[in-house]
């Protein structure tokens, strides 16, 4: 039998019933194109590349320093959360109710 359970309460949500919300998030580096000039056309891109390539290698970056492009998420959800996260999807009004006190 397959439990699952709600991502956000960690209440159980049983199987036999259909109320289970599944939330899936893709988070990606955003490219917005440019326009493309002459001196772009002109420009000799297989000696930038082959520059680009020579760097990395003298620097020998570390792999786990770079972030990957693309990652996806997928939560489960009981009806209560799916609700609170429908009214505020990046939390932005549950971290405005913390106040701390100025010592």
């Amino acid at each position: 039998m397959l439990h699952i359970t709600c991502d956000y309460c960690h209440r159980e949500i049983r199987a036999e019933s259909n109320h289970r919300y599944v939330v899936k998030i893709e988070v990606y580096a955003a490219h917005d194109p440019t326009v493309l000039t002459e001196a772009d056309l002109e420009e000799d891109h297989m000696e930038a590349v082959s520059q680009l390539l020579q760097e990395a290698e003298d620097n020998l970056i570390d792999p786990d320093d770079i972030n990957p492009a693309h990652k996806s998420f997928r939560y489960d959800l009981c009806p209560e959360c799916h609700k609170k996260f429908l009214n505020d999807p990046l939390g932005k009004e549950a971290a405005q109710k913390f106040h701390f006190s100025e010592n």
